[in-house]
């Protein structure tokens, strides 16, 4: 009987993991299974990652910063207008905290998540599918439609964006041409559109990693609006994570987000504070459309800073192209697959500028976008996301993670309703004022 029960159980079975009630000799609910000896290794997403063409760490800091040192640093001014001066130095801080700390429980829940579906990295719209696919049960089944909800989403904030940059490359051309070139008189629209044929080359470039050089050259709910739109680039923050050589170090202390947020903070608080003490009331959309008229300085800070936008376009319309760059994946053929590229890459930006030439109003469109496209998708899908993420494994004591999201949350809809109503009352009275000095010029 003994020799029987040996030939049964196989040599390998006999280890510190092995649970009896595998054995169908002598079926059994105790296991030997320990804490302290553990065979199985847990799975490690950054040891399978397979990055063709890897960030550096430094290099990751400079797209962070990029994603957030675009056409909003040069609004802050406006925000403080619209704020006060020590409204506008507590409010940024505020902000600065809390979109931090929202890209933070992303790239966590993110990461965790990896480990859980064993993957070795996932982006924004799979994250939080995942989240809620492997969150409470009466959510699982959300998981594929809160994917592509985030997935169309990021898509259509970032492709606002870019309208926001073309109206401020045209808007900068424009202020410094009609100085010293008045007899072109162009229109603001013209030179919107003139800014196609260069952002459609530069668009041609499909590799997140070929962009660093680029990245390195380169009234209350109006305020809180525009501060968000300025310091959120939650689409990029995922995109460049997955691509680090060293993912490990983009949290923690110091770390590349961290690094690039204290810098971002700081850097926005100065140009608010001081923009506004310059310019005060006058200060317009972007601080560099005040600088004088009459001084070649001024004239090519605003030339340097339209190129600077310039070459973050690519930027951001890398987060619009790799949702689009999924979709082309599921065809069963390859065919055509450059033209395709070329045809669609071409399509949006000829989109993007003609919705900038249509609504010009830099200011307005700042407000707009970071009111109703980053309020959400930066501050409350995060709260979202990581509120179902850690429903089941703990929200802490009395609740406080519950608590802290829900505030989040509130902030979020605050800047979404009430932000998104200012600036869209403002556009239609921008609008109804060209309508009437068409008719008058007429």
């Amino acid at each position: 009987m003994t020799q029987e029960i040996k030939q049964t159980l196989p040599p390998d079975n006999f280890n510190s993991t092995a649970n009896l009630t595998s054995n169908a000799v002598y079926p059994s609910t105790l296991s030997i299974s320990s804490k302290d000896i553990n065979d199985e290794k847990a799975y490690n997403p950054f040891e399978h990652r397979e990055v063709e063409h890897p960030n550096s760490t430094i290099g990751s800091i400079l797209h962070l910063l990029k994603a957030c040192l675009g056409t909003g640093i040069l609004a802050m001014p406006a925000a403080f207008k619209n704020s006060g001066l020590v409204t506008g130095v507590i409010g940024t801080l505020i902000a600065g905290f809390v979109c931090t700390h929202t890209v933070h429980m992303l790239v966590r829940a993110s990461q965790e998540l990896c480990v859980v579906v064993k993957k070795p990295s996932m982006g924004f719209a799979e994250t939080c599918g995942a989240a809620f696919s492997h969150g409470p049960k009466p959510l699982r089944s959300w998981g594929g439609a809160m994917k592509n909800l985030i997935d169309y989403s990021m898509a259509l904030t970032y492709f606002s964006v870019l309208c926001v940059y073309v109206v401020f490359i045209g808007s900068s051309f424009k202020e410094v041409l009609d100085v010293y070139m008045p007899s072109l008189n162009l229109s603001i629209q013209t030179y919107c559109a003139l800014t196609l044929i260069p952002l459609v080359l530069i668009c041609q470039i499909r590799n997140l990693k070929y962009l660093v050089p680029f990245s390195a050259i380169a009234n209350w709910p109006l305020f809180l609006s525009t501060v968000i739109f300025a310091m959120e680039g939650i689409g990029v923050v995922m995109p460049v994570e997955n691509e680090m050589a060293k993912p490990q170090k983009f949290l923690g202390c110091p770390g590349v987000l961290n690094t690039a947020m204290v810098i971002v903070i700081t850097l926005y608080g100065v140009v608010g504070f001081f923009g506004y003490v310059q310019y005060g009331d006058e200060v317009k959309g972007s601080v560099t459309l005040n600088l004088p008229q009459d001084e070649i300085v001024a004239q090519s800070a605003k030339l340097i800073m339209a190129l600077v936008i310039y070459f973050s376009y690519a930027l951001q319309f890398y987060v619009v192209m790799e949702m689009i760059t999924r979709l082309l994946q599921k065809r069963s053929s390859t065919k055509y697959e450059n033209v395709i590229q070329i045809g669609i890459r071409t399509a949006l930006v000829t989109m993007s500028v003609a919705i900038a030439a249509a609504f010009p109003n830099l200011e307005l469109v700042i407000s707009f976008v970071g009111a109703i496209f980053f309020s959400t998708l930066g501050l409350l899908v995060p709260a979202v996301v990581d509120t179902v993420f850690q429903w089941d494994r703990g929200l802490g004591r009395f609740n406080y993670i519950l608590v802290k999201n829900a505030v989040i949350g509130i902030i979020s809809i605050i800047a979404l309703v009430s932000g998104s109503y200012v600036s869209v009352v403002g556009m239609l009275k921008d609008l109804s004022s060209q309508h009437i000095h068409q008719n008058v010029t007429v």
